[in-house]
């Protein structure tokens, strides 16, 4: 059975790809999910059926679910599988039929400089105590400054402080890269710990929260939201918006696209790539600039 390698597979997940807890399980109710639609068709799971498979599209796709969704659960199967043959599990060299309906790839959603402006003017007018002010400050300086994931930046240590020119970060997948910090951010995590009323000597969280544990994903995301509301920002205005401000300005600036991959972690030139639908007038200026023959 299929399902004798699953604790297997799972395993390698955690410990070999570094999948967060959230996403193992979103994999794992996928998985149960396929065997459920397998048992009720009487389909062995140990070897995938490209028949059973396409009826098991049509049960997803008479159940509404979003191409997204579908994607994600075939992703999971692939994975599944392509675990199961390494392992030597089950006997099948080609499975490329398994494949989920495209998607077309959503556009980032930025917001601009003004935007980013008037959401740290609020931050500034904002009441609460100054420390965490600063650490939100802090937070927000290193997903537009920086074009840190939010789960990255929430990811520092302190005895990574003080942080000066560059940053070492662990991002998808377990992968590092080295991004740069501007003065203005090293100087907000400064400022900070500074006023940190907590024990900031130790190897834990560099950012707090009110009682003094680990802040988390959610805290910032509603600090942004009400920060939404007080400068009166568009719906899409998020953390992750501050990250894909990042690249948008430094494309806007004639920033080079490999570049710009390596800064945010990328694996896969094309993920740049959207960025640049963003600013298509800025990108023909630039060519028109630059190319020997454009003034010919």
């Amino acid at each position: 059975m299929a399902d004798e390698w699953q604790s297997d597979w799972l395993a390698w997940l955690t410990n070999e790809r570094r999948y967060p807890e959230n996403t193992l399980l979103a994999y794992q109710r996928d998985l149960e999910d396929y065997f459920a639609f397998l048992a009720a068709q009487g389909a062995p799971a140990a070897q995938p059926n490209r028949a059973i498979f396409r009826k098991y599209l049509a049960h997803l796709q008479n159940k509404g679910l979003a191409r997204t969704t579908m994607a994600r659960r075939i992703s999971t199967l692939r994975s599944y599988y392509r675990f199961g043959l390494r392992q030597k599990h089950l006997d099948l060299d080609d499975f490329s039929w398994m494949k989920a309906p495209k998607i077309p790839a959503p556009l980032p959603k930025a917001i601009s400089m003004a935007q980013t402006d008037a959401m740290l003017s609020a931050l500034a007018n904002r009441r609460s105590d100054g420390w965490q002010k600063q650490r939100d400050y802090a937070v927000l300086l290193l997903l537009y400054g920086a074009g840190l994931r939010l789960s990255e930046a929430l990811s520092l240590r302190m005895d990574e402080a003080p942080f000066k020119e560059w940053v070492r970060i662990i991002g998808k997948g377990g992968k590092a890269r080295d991004v740069p910090l501007l003065p203005i951010i090293s100087t907000a995590i400064d400022s900070y710990l500074a006023q940190c009323p907590f024990d900031t000597g130790g190897g834990g969280a560099l950012f707090l929260s009110s009682r003094g544990n680990a802040l988390g994903p959610r805290a910032v995301q509603r600090c942004v939201e009400d920060l939404r509301f007080a400068a009166g920002l568009p719906e899409h205005t998020t953390p992750h918006a501050l990250r894909h401000a990042f690249a948008t300005s430094l494309l806007s600036g004639g920033g080079d696209l490999r570049a710009i991959q390596q800064l945010l972690g990328h694996a896969s030139l094309s993920t740049t790539q959207r960025y640049t639908h963003i600013d298509k007038a800025r990108l023909a200026e630039v060519h028109h600039q630059t190319h020997p023959r454009a003034k010919s």
